[in-house]
């Protein structure tokens, strides 16, 4: 009777859970259809589900006619380049912290990620002027340097922990053997805490490429808007292209959901190994 009771219990949670996943992808899976679907169909029958006719003429001219190329462009090598120099400093910063500094750094660590206690928007008015009396307002530098106050703190805070599980004997025994701090730093401890930084390196690029306030505020040159803003400018035009617009949307949503999957392993490994403090 309780073996039998424990299926029920089993599959009332499993059908539980494939409905909200299905109410889940729903939404993207009907972006995805709609993107190609024939020319007038979206207007013609705005709740049908499959397309009747396949194209992909509002992808091509998505990309090419509306430039959305250089768009993203534009948020691969922002998202690129934050990921790059956080990842760098907040490892350097992380591994001072935890071998050189462990008390004040912890209480340090602590204190960086007040900085995702303030809204975005609160911040908004402070940045536009810091940009604008340093001249990089419209610029992908300045661009970049705001993502890097949100992303460092974070990326410290993350690492922290990694580091912290990396045994101080290891480091101690390259040391013995003639390494010094940077070799240690670079041959031993780096590639113990590699998943820690894919996985901090992957929630830092797909936070610089799903940011959209900062972007929106700081940057008005078309040519150097990213995804997200130039998505938004489509929805702004005299006359909107619920085709473009679809198929606008996917390619802004569909490479961090691809990109996710390929590495959901690493990142589940990645802070399994960062718990652990």
């Amino acid at each position: 009777m309780k073996h039998k009771g424990q299926k029920i219990q089993s599959f009332i949670c499993h059908f539980y859970l494939i409905i909200l996943t299905i109410i889940a992808i729903f939404p993207l899976v009907w972006i995805i259809l709609s993107s190609i679907k024939g020319k007038g169909e979206l207007t013609g029958n705005p709740t049908g589900f499959l397309p009747k006719t396949f194209t992909l003429e509002y992808f091509r001219h998505v990309i090419f006619d509306l430039g959305f190329i250089n768009n993203i462009k534009n948020s691969a090598g922002i998202a690129l380049v934050t990921t790059l120099i956080a990842i760098i400093v907040a490892a350097l910063a992380a591994y001072g912290i935890v071998r050189f500094f462990p008390k004040f750094g912890s209480v340090m660590s602590k204190v960086l990620v007040t900085t995702y206690i303030f809204p975005p928007i609160l911040l908004a008015i402070p940045y536009s002027i810091v940009m604008a009396k340093a001249g990089l307002v419209n610029t992908r530098i300045g661009l970049i340097i705001v993502y890097l106050s949100f992303s460092i703190p974070y990326a410290v805070w993350l690492l922290v922990g990694f580091f912290k599980s990396v045994p101080i004997g290891i480091e101690e025994a390259a040391r013995i053997d003639g390494a010094n701090k940077i070799k240690v730093f670079g041959t031993v401890v780096l590639p113990l805490v590699a998943p820690g930084i894919v996985a901090t390196a992957i929630y830092t690029f797909i936070n610089a490429w799903n940011e959209f306030l900062y972007s929106l505020i700081l940057i008005n040159d078309t040519s150097k808007m990213t995804v997200g803003v130039a998505l938004r400018s489509l929805n702004g035009s005299e006359i909107l292209d619920w085709g473009d617009m679809m198929a606008a949307s996917v390619i802004v949503v569909i490479p961090s959901i691809i990109f996710f999957c390929l590495i959901q392993n690493k990142i589940a490994g990645g802070l399994t190994e960062g718990s652990v403090k």
